[in-house]
């Protein structure tokens, strides 16, 4: 059959991505505690094109993923991505994915268990150079706010927020390490099942651990800036205000912005 999409292309203008989004898949994961995870992904999947073809062949992509999706992690993908590469005849190929990763907890009194879902992302990039890798995980946590707890003569108002942890690491960093450092550096952390010993144990607890975003952002900071495993890092807070219209945000990002290490492991 005639292949459309290999035709000559006269108009000379080089796409930087194309490719397939939003593709829902199941994968596996590497766990901590359990070794791996089941999870669903959104995942999109990237070339370039080069000038002189008329499109790319988006079958192939998904044929590419079928062949590596048990087990992922860097090594896996940097193989995946390589061979998306070849097959489609590109300098650059792009993964990004993006997954609810799921971990047990405990209520701080009672113990009462309950699943917390947090979502976590891998971007990777392969050119003839290396491979660069992204993990991210989203963390919801409580602020309570000092300026709020200074002035007020009964209370302090909270609200839930959320800390993105964005790193590039030489040695494997856990989604769980990660998880842990934002929720150590927060007023509190939330829980799916408490019970009332909990509700008055963690209200207490934000409440002698007051937090701006700017405070949460610079405390996770701190922590990932003195973990030699870390080779790059940003984070990002956005608070989703009780007593405001609008939500408080802030952002800190690592002075060395760019690293490409084929070492890069999976957490």
């Amino acid at each position: 059959m005639k292949d459309v999409q290999s035709q000559p292309d006269r108009r000379n203008i080089y796409l930087q991505r194309v490719g397939i989004k939003g593709l829902l898949y199941p994968i596996t994961v590497m766990d901590r505690q359990k070794g791996f995870q089941d999870t669903v992904a959104t995942i999109n999947m990237y070339v370039d094109l080069p000038v002189q073809f008329r499109g790319t062949h988006m079958s192939r992509f998904v044929e590419v993923l079928n062949k590596y999706h048990l087990g992922i992690d860097p090594r896996v993908l940097g193989e995946l991505l390589e061979e998306l590469r070849k097959k489609l005849k590109a300098k650059t190929a792009v993964v990004e994915i993006e997954f609810p990763y799921f971990m047990t907890k405990k209520a701080p009194v009672t113990n009462a268990e309950g699943f917390v879902s947090y979502t976590c992302r891998i971007f990777g990039q392969k050119t003839e150079e290396g491979c660069d890798f992204t993990f991210s995980v989203g963390v919801p946590v409580m602020t309570l706010c000092p300026c709020s707890k200074e002035i007020s003569d009964r209370g302090a108002h909270n609200q839930r927020a959320v800390a993105w942890v964005h790193v590039k690491s030489k040695r494997l960093i856990w989604f769980e390490e990660l998880i842990q450092i934002a929720e150590e550096s927060a007023s509190a952390p939330v829980f799916t099942v408490l019970k009332r010993p909990d509700e008055k144990f963690l209200t207490e607890h934000a409440y002698d651990n007051p937090r701006f975003v700017e405070d949460l952002a610079r405390e996770i900071a701190l922590r990932l800036k003195s973990d030699k495993r870390i080779e790059w890092y940003k984070v990002e807070v956005e608070s989703f205000e009780s007593i405001h219209t609008h939500n408080a945000y802030a952002c800190v990002i690592s002075e060395k912005e760019d690293f490409s290490n084929d070492d890069t492991s999976l957490g």
